[in-house]
């Protein structure tokens, strides 16, 4: 007696499939799982020297992978249940190969000559890949699952053993692979290694197919070729940034260390004194109207780039004692290899945080700190509150001035914030910038770029100062005492509780 046909309109029952074992099973989730991290992590380096990278730009790669992972977690499941998965699985590794392959010479090309259309772009290059990945894992545990009584042990496993893939895929691209190799070569890498993975997984599947596995295995040779060659811009890829070094058609020994697209140095490798930047010739202002010509200083940088100032100040106060904390190793290298820093130049260099650097020097230890810290286009927001600014005045002699490098535009919020800050921790702050940005001028609106604060415990003398700017060269003057005050209004003080620089810190829209 034969059953009878479930009613119309019912789901059909899937057609048995075979199982898998556990070990390939668990390689495949893991693997796939892995490689969904490696992309979204790289992602945010490749897209770096065009965006920026801001909260913003962390966000949307984060909101992307995790739409691409729910989208191929249902699209998975529910593929699985309507067709035999050994013939989806392979398929969906070769393909999300060859998309990672292609994904840097995609995204470069666009932000070079299409910027308006890549973040439709990128968000392809992410979605696709990642959904493919992500439908793996339920299609493997509808292989796995060749009883009820397994379930929970089946599902339970498997979302474990992906957990741990996503965990090695972040740890590996984030401790070893930034580092040592390019995100171009990560990418491409990674590509191969899928689509050898799906070839590999069709030949023991029986499912072969000629023809798609060439096609898939040429687009990754296209993409690994495309990716060499497609307009990167980085002399090197560092840990943060993509690193390139200009030479000034000018002057012979002039070099600009530009950081994610953005000049963030400029050095002159055969006169140290060469100061090109405004905002450098302030900070020098600022120091040389606080302390008499000459006199030996003992500093602390925070941040480093091409280290123009801590030159600087080797080179007009002979004996200084200058400690720079440069959270990227790899700027350090370019800065030894392109920009002609030396062993012997006198300053101490410090691949760390500044934050941290900031916690390990003595009290009283300091005549000067310099902040010149920036991720992206902005002050890395731990280096901007309360509590950072009261490590600062920790590590200050009681004559001991700070001076800082802040960039905003717009209403210049971060600027009023980051001023209400220092106020709270020092007994004075002036603030040195063009006259319409300080409201000095009221004739026109405010225009923003880079700000110098100088604060101390000790009083500051704005006229001095003000001198010092135009001797050098600059068009900034100052702003103090209770005009600062009524500038500044009643701008939020930034803590490590609550510091939204990112959100306060306008972009420039030119």
């Amino acid at each position: 007696m034969t059953a009878a046909p479930p009613p119309s309109g019912e789901p059909q029952p899937s057609p048995p499939v075979a199982g898998m074992g556990a070990r390939a099973a668990a390689l495949l989730v893991f693997g796939s799982s892995a490689a969904v991290l490696v992309i979204e992590i790289t992602a945010l380096r490749l897209l770096a020297p065009y965006l920026g990278l801001t909260l913003e730009t962390s966000t949307l790669v984060i909101g992307i992978a995790l739409t691409a992972i729910a989208i191929g977690s249902w699209a998975g499941g529910h593929l699985a249940d309507r067709s035999d998965p050994r013939r989806l699985i392979a398929p969906s590794l070769g393909v999300s190969g060859a998309v990672v392959a292609i994904t840097p010479a995609v995204v470069r090309a666009t932000g070079e000559w299409a910027q308006p259309i890549l973040l439709l772009v990128t968000s392809l290059t992410i979605l696709v890949p990642g959904a493919l990945l992500s439908a793996v894992t339920p299609m493997v545990t509808k292989m796995r699952l060749t009883a009820l009584a397994q379930t929970g042990t089946v599902v339970g496993s498997l979302s474990g053993v992906g957990t741990v893939g996503a965990i090695t895929g972040t740890v590996l691209t984030g401790f070893v692979l930034i580092s040592r190799v390019p995100v171009s070569g990560i990418l491409v890498g990674l590509g191969a290694l899928l689509v050898v993975g799906s070839l590999v997984l069709e030949w023991r599947m029986r499912t072969w197919r000629r023809a798609s596995a060439a096609a898939v295995a040429g687009i990754v040779v296209l993409g690994g070729l495309a990716g060499l060659v497609a307009p990167g811009g980085c002399d090197a890829e560092t840990k943060y940034h993509c690193a390139r070094v200009t030479a000034d058609p000018e002057r012979a020994g002039g070099r600009t260390l530009v950081l994610d697209g953005v000049r963030h140095s400029y050095v002159d490798v055969d006169d140290p004194t060469t100061l090109t930047f405004a905002y450098v010739r302030a900070i020098a202002a600022a120091v040389d109207s606080a302390f008499p010509p000459g006199q030996p200083l003992a500093a602390y940088h925070l941040g480093g780039g091409g280290m123009t100032y801590a030159r600087y100040l080797a080179a007009t106060r002979p004996g200084s004692d200058s400690v720079v904390s440069e959270i990227d190793g790899g700027v350090v290298r370019v800065d030894r290899e392109r920009l002609g820093l030396t062993q012997d130049s006198g300053i101490d260099v410090r691949v760390e945080d500044g934050r941290l650097g900031l916690r390990e020097l003595p009290a009283r230890s300091r005549d000067v700190v310099v902040g010149d810290a920036f991720g992206g286009v902005s002050v890395p927001w731990h280096l901007t509150t309360r509590e950072a600014i009261g490590d600062v005045r920790r590590v200050l002699k009681d004559d001991g001035v700070y001076v800082a490098n802040l960039i905003d535009y717009g209403a210049l919020a971060f600027l009023r914030a980051e001023t209400a800050t220092l106020a709270e921790t020092f007994d004075h702050v002036v603030l040195a910038g063009e006259p319409r940005d300080v409201g000095v001028d009221q004739s026109a609106a405010p225009n923003g770029g880079n700000f110098v604060v100088i604060a101390s415990d000790r009083p500051i003398d704005p006229r001095a100062l003000r001198d010092a700017l135009r001797q050098r060269g600059t068009h900034w003057t100052t702003i103090s005492g209770a005009d600062l005050a009524d500038w500044t209004g009643d701008a939020q003080v930034l803590t490590d509780d609550h510091a939204p620089v990112d959100q306060l810190a306008e972009p420039n829209r030119p």
